[in-house]
């Protein structure tokens, strides 16, 4: 391989000759050789890296035209907007695991969009601090990258797959009314409920779950850009702050604005915490609505066989004719995912020491997982599963009628005890409810037939 020099403030360094980073990304490359090639920086932190570079390059160029000047700020637009496109990513190498304030990752972007920017320019006039971190600090770049990454992830990919899913749902309601079956609690059987009912409550939950995440992206709108290094924003000029918010804003077309409270802003991760709960708790209740997918779909034989779900691939090996509930499976998978990396983004927010969070690239990595992971789920579940479930009719229908439970429209009638009695007879001598129900001499013929109508007992309107 063929290296060239290059130098930082504490000497010399070989990087590879075709390598856009320079000295400091090779130091962290050959100081931190944890993860190498697998947890590494992720490429939404590197494409915020990118709008962030660019907004700051702009509102310097505005505040501080001599330092910043139109030759630099071209040179410098160029190269973030291939940083923000992806068409470098093969030069951000760095791993998760390097300094806790995420510096490495910044001087990364720093080299990499000096190196392309100079060499669009085809002379040497960007200098990776001087000019690329103009105004800036690792400590407010970070963090700001971290919340550009975060919004970005739930608005523009998260939220839409839940949509997706809720309209599915929504379809799957209307054409399943007047279809009633066996209610389930504690997985006995239960009082009738309408199947549209009980999808009405997985589409309900994923309502309330993007509602939550919606609350969330306030808090996430606030930048720390212009805090630089301790919140006291030193060498940012004057107007940094509320101007290169709004050129992120103008950038993302996502409301974002300068923080109000710097020192917080770099310290503390709380917007991160409560955005990745409302992650959990759609995870939560994708875990459920899978749950309940597969227990419905359960058999074909032996099983509730309620309902019947695309077949997808083979499910077995060794078992001919075996499918299975795969969809569910992946999704239940990546719940469990989400739920513990929320406990990683918990730790990792609380461990803010005096002006500066020291794990905020550990922090970033699970939220940024997180959501990628359960958007990726969601959208493959309603593709591969939601938007092929089909009601079976027949069995629903047999399972209804052979309730024991549709012994508590009794009770109006012949109380509670009385009714409990009508099921244990029932129960015990395989006959129904109606049958014990005369012999046990609480209701006639007539009247048991007047009064109990399993259907009507969903009060589905």
């Amino acid at each position: 391989m063929d290296y060239r020099i290059e130098h930082d403030s504490m000497g010399e360094m070989r990087v590879p000759a075709d390598a856009l980073w320079g000295a400091q990304t090779q130091r962290s490359l050959e100081n931190f050789k944890i993860g190498v090639g697998t947890e590494t920086m992720p490429a939404e932190i590197i494409h915020a890296f990118g709008i962030l570079k660019k907004a700051a390059a702009l509102a310097n160029h505005a505040l501080v035209p001599a330092r910043m000047t139109e030759k630099k700020l071209s040179a410098l637009i160029a190269a973030c907007d291939e940083v923000k496109a992806g068409a470098l990513d093969a030069h951000f190498p760095l791993v998760v695991f390097q300094t806790g304030s995420g510096t490495q990752s910044n001087m990364n972007a720093n080299e990499v969009i000096a190196a392309r920017g100079n060499a669009i320019l085809g002379e040497k006039v960007l200098h990776p601090n001087d000019d690329v971190n103009m105004s800036q600090s690792s400590n407010d770049t970070f963090p700001t990258a971290m919340h550009i990454a975060a919004v970005l992830a739930i608005e523009d990919r998260l939220i839409p797959a839940a949509e997706d899913l809720i309209r599915t749902l929504l379809r799957l309601e209307e054409e399943n009314r007047g279809i009633v079956k066996s209610g389930r609690t504690h997985l006995q059987d239960a009082t009738p409920i309408a199947f549209s009912q009980e999808i009405s409550g997985w589409r309900s939950s994923l309502e309330r779950d993007t509602e939550l995440l919606k609350r969330a992206l306030p808090a996430l709108y606030e930048l720390a850009l212009g805090g630089t290094a301790v919140g006291t924003g030193l060498n940012a000029p004057e107007g940094f702050s509320e101007r290169v918010a709004a050129e992120v804003a103008s950038l993302t077309g996502k409301p974002f604005v300068s923080a109000k409270n710097k020192f917080h802003a770099l310290t503390s991760k709380d917007e991160l915490v409560f955005a990745h709960g409302a992650m959990k708790a759609l995870a939560c209740d994708m875990m459920k609505i899978a749950n309940d997918v597969r227990w419905l779909a359960s058999g074909p034989r032996c099983g509730l066989s309620e309902i019947t779900i695309p077949e997808n691939e083979p499910g077995s090996s060794i078992m001919p004719g075996k499918v299975n509930p795969t969809q569910c499976e992946a999704v239940t998978m990546v719940a469990v995912q989400v739920m513990a990396n929320d406990v990683a983004v918990g730790m990792a927010a609380s461990q803010g020491n005096f002006e500066l969070n020291v794990f905020m690239p550990v922090c970033i990595y699970n939220f940024l997982q997180s959501a990628r992971l359960l958007a990726d789920a969601i959208r493959s579940f309603n593709d591969n599963c939601a938007v092929g479930i089909k009601a079976n009719k027949e069995k629903m229908h047999e399972n209804l009628h052979n309730s024991l439970m549709l012994a508590t429209a009794l009770n109006p009638f012949i109380g509670y005890e009385n009714a409990a009695k009508t099921v244990k007879l029932a129960h015990a001598e395989g006959i129904s409810l109606r049958e014990a129900c005369i012999r046990l001499g609480f209701l006639s013929a007539e009247k048991f037939d007047e009064i109990f109508c399993p259907e009507k007992m969903a009060n589905e309107f």
